[in-house]
Formats: structure tokens, C-alpha cells, sequence
């Protein structure tokens, strides 16, 4: 069952097919070989926690990083995990692992050598069903193994935010064959967006607006799935006026689940990905409220799923965390899009305009300790650089150029290879209003220049 830090316990009944691990924690706890219902001690976390705790870091770019750093002032131990060496995080963190973490046996290998108190997945590419097992055997995983399963699928985030929070989302339908992708597209209309159900950052991406692209859309899905699902969405285009990010932070106050949130974040994508980012994005208070009202109904949503499949209760076994909530706003409409369970690319505008960063706000409630979200400056804004360069051992000039001007700081990740359209670093810039912010971080990042040797 490994070694942990923290002493409370709880239990829950397995029923069925019996994991490999669970059984072997069973049998020293039943002595009926023919028992249907097999008794886990599992243990978790009692709040407040005792430090240094082990935490191991599923995912080591450029916010698993930042995230480190947060985890490590709050005296944790992290072992920082990628399928690459010498990743961002790695270059922080207390140790590192290499290994593929969508290989379901590799991955639960790591666990159990190391039996750490946290496991923070940090990326989309990983093998949920090893999470799920980890949480069996009482590893703490955050949010939760199964808020992992569900958000790291659009079919699964899609379908509870429509069908179990009853949020409005745009049109969409799901195919698991280029024919079933003829009939979606046409039921949900045109112009639509095919996506893989697992992906990032705009990877697989299309947008169709003609029967005839359909079949460069289904390929353009295979080849940038994060991983092979053999499904598609098929979204509907919404005419928004302008979207947003909701950090939305599930946290204890009081011994309770409390949800708070980040000042809006206005962005901007291009193919999927942004470029940039802001905050606050003026909204009416009105469309706010009701911004607010979506994304806590499909937090408390995948907490309550949660807790129906695990058999506890979210007061007893909480899901913590930062949550980036993207969402369409036309007119006085809201829609639910997307949600990821841990901090967000286009949050890291909130390194420079909150005290705390979306990335402490996530250390802060995963490890029960209180959070401050305001921002401390009127405006500010993110833009990242992408790298118009292939290739190694990556040098950066006119750095000195891009930090001139006061209310400016850079981030470098330190990735130590590049490919076109590789995030390689991020300008952000505080100033007294949101278009001034954003036109002084584009100046900032327009002034880097990157070469490889």
C-alpha cells in the first residue's frame, strides 16, 4: 500500500472484477476466497497536511514547471515526469523520471516504486486507466482519477457538461467512422469543427465548411490525436462575440468545498492554440454571474461523479483544484466548450496580475491551504513566443530588448529542442488598461529572436 504521510483512513467496496493490486491488498484483509465484495483500506489526505509531502508530477512543460516551483515553496518533494529528458519541469524539480505515461504498465511501475502522497497529472497524454487502479490502492490522484478519465476525452466533459450539469454547449454529435462523420457534420450543420476527442492545443483540428472537406478532416483528426480513441467530435460554430478562460478553483474554507473564481480571461486562438491572452476581460456583471453559475455546475458535476463511482462523498473526499473553464459568450449568452482539470495555457497571464498565480491557487487547494485569487495590478496580459525555428541547443537574443520597458517580464521554459510553432517562452506585461497590456506584451515577445545551433 506504499508509506504516507497522513493518518486518516476510509474504505470502500470493490465490487467485480478486482484490480490486480486491490486483490493483493484484499487478501490480507479477507479471508473468504469466494467474496464477491472485497474491503480496500484506502488511506487519504487529512487537511490541514503535514509537509514535505511526495508529490509526482505527470507532465514537465512549461506549466508543470511553474507548478513545481509552487509545490516546492510550500515544501513538497516532486518528481517530475515526460516522455523526454531534460523537460522544463525537470530542470526545477527534485528528481525526474523518463517513460512513456500513456503505457498503462510503465506508468503504474513509477507508482509503486515511488509511492508518493500526490499524483498531479499535468498533460492529456496519460493511461487514465493506471490512475484509476492508483486510486484504488489509495493514492491520492488531483482532482480525482476519474475527473482525469472524463476530462482527458471530450466525449466524456461533453456529454456530463450537456447531459448531467445541463449547461449549454454548442451543437455537437460524435462519429467512430468517416461515415458517422458524414451524418454528424450534416445533422449538426455547417460550418463545424472536427476534433479528435483526445487533443490539445488545437492539434487535429479542422474546420469544415463544405461536405467535400470531410475527408481531410477525419485524416487531420487521426494523425493529431494525443491518443488513437477512434472517435471525432463534430462541433457547431457558434458566432461568439469573444471567449473566455473561468479559472475556477475548487478549495477548502473552513473544512469545506468552496468554489471561487480568477477575473475573467479574455484570448484569442489561432488553429486551436492561443496567441494571446488577458485579464480582466470587461464583461457585463449579468453574463458573469452566469459565466460563474456554468462553471461551478460542471466542477460540482464532475465532483458528484466522483463521488458516485468511487462510493465517497465529496466532503469526505474532496476534489481540489484549479480548473480552466473555456466558454463562448454571444450577447447575453453563455456556453460551456471545454475544461481542463489544472491550470491553463492562457492562464499565465496570472503570473503578473495576481499575487498568486493559477499555478500556486492549484498547490494551494490540492494541499488544503487558503488561496487569495484578486488580481493586484488594473490590466495585464500574455503572449507567447512560437518558435519559427527547428532544431537544438536553442539561443536567445534581444532579451534585454523584450524586458525594456517597466511592468514587462519574460518566462523562458527551457525546452531543449525546438519545431516550428513550438512554445518556447511567453511575454507578460501589467499596465493600467487591458489594451495597453496586450499591445506591450506583443511588442515584448516581437522583439525575441531565437536560434539554434
Amino acid at each position: 500500500m506504499g508509506a504516507y504521510n497522513l493518518n486518516s483512513l476510509y474504505s470502500v467496496v470493490i465490487e467485480g472484477n478486482t484490480p490486480r493490486a486491490a486483490q493483493n491488498a484484499s487478501e490480507k484483509l479477507c479471508s473468504d476466497e469466494n467474496a464477491r465484495d472485497i474491503i480496500i483500506t484506502m488511506k487519504r489526505f487529512e487537511f490541514p497536511a503535514t509537509f514535505p509531502l511526495n508529490v509526482l508530477l505527470l507532465g514537465s512543460g512549461e506549466l508543470g514547471k511553474e507548478l513545481t516551483i509552487s509545490l516546492q515553496r510550500l515544501g513538497c518533494h516532486v518528481t517530475a515526469c515526460d516522455s523526454y529528458p531534460e523537460a522544463p519541469a525537470m530542470q526545477v524539480a527534485n528528481a525526474a523520471r523518463v517513460l512513456n505515461m500513456a503505457d498503462s504498465a510503465a506508468l503504474t511501475e513509477l507508482i509503486e516504486q515511488l509511492e508518493p502522497d500526490l499524483i498531479v497529472p499535468e498533460v492529456e497524454k496519460l493511461a487514465a486507466d493506471a490512475l484509476v487502479r492508483a486510486a484504488q490502492q489509495g493514492y491520492n490522484v488531483v482532482p480525482s482519477a476519474r475527473t482525469v478519465e472524463l476530462t482527458f476525452d471530450r466525449q466524456g466533459i461533453r456529454s456530463l457538461a450537456a447531459d448531467v450539469a445541463q449547461v449549454p454547449t454548442s451543437p455537437y454529435a460524435f462519429a467512430a467512422s468517416f461515415e458517422q462523420l458524414q451524418e454528424a457534420a450534416a445533422a449538426v450543420g455547417y460550418p463545424c469543427y472536427v476534433k479528435p476527442t483526445m487533443s490539445s492545443s488545437g492539434h487535429g483540428q479542422s474546420r469544415v465548411t463544405a461536405p467535400d472537406q470531410l475527408r481531410a478532416a477525419w485524416k487531420e483528426a487521426a494523425s493529431g490525436a494525443r491518443a488513437d480513441t477512434g472517435r471525432v467530435i463534430v462541433e457547431g460554430e457558434i458566432a461568439f462575440d469573444y471567449e473566455i478562460t473561468l479559472l475556477t478553483l475548487r478549495h477548502l474554507v473552513g473544512g469545506e468545498v468552496h468554489t471561487s473564481f480568477c477575473a475573467p480571461i479574455g484570448h484569442r486562438q489561432q488553429s486551436g492554440d492561443y496567441v494571446e491572452s488577458w485579464q480582466p476581460q470587461p464583461m457585463d456583471p449579468a453574463v458573469l454571474t452566469r459565466a460563474q453559475e456554468i462553471a461551478k455546475a460542471v466542477t460540482d458535476a464532475l465532483a458528484q461523479d466522483t463521488a458516485a463511482q468511487t462510493g465517497t462523498a465529496d466532503a469526505d473526499y474532496p476534489v481540489l483544484g484549479i480548473f480552466g473553464v473555456e466558454l463562448f459568450v454571444q450577447g447575453a449568452d453563455v456556453y460551456f466548450s471545454e475544461l481542463s482539470p489544472r491550470p491553463h495555457d492562457t492562464g499565465m497571464v496570472t503570473m503578473i496580475s495576481q499575487q498568486f498565480s493559477e499555478f500556486d491557487l492549484h498547490a494551494r487547494a490540492i494541499l488544503g491551504l487558503p488561496a487569495e485569487l484578486s488580481m493586484h495590478v488594473p490590466a495585464a496580459a500574455s503572449a507567447p513566443y512560437k518558435s519559427q525555428v527547428a532544431g537544438e541547443n536553442l539561443r536567445f537574443e534581444r532579451v534585454a530588448e523584450a524586458l525594456a520597458e517597466p511592468g514587462t517580464e519574460l518566462r523562458i521554459f527551457g525546452k531543449p529542442t525546438a519545431h516550428i510553432g513550438r512554445r518556447l517562452a511567453v511575454a507578460l506585461a501589467a499596465r493600467d488598461s487591458v489594451p495597453e497590456a496586450r499591445a506591450a506584451a506583443q511588442a515584448a515577445v516581437s522583439e525575441l529572436v531565437v536560434h539554434t545551433a
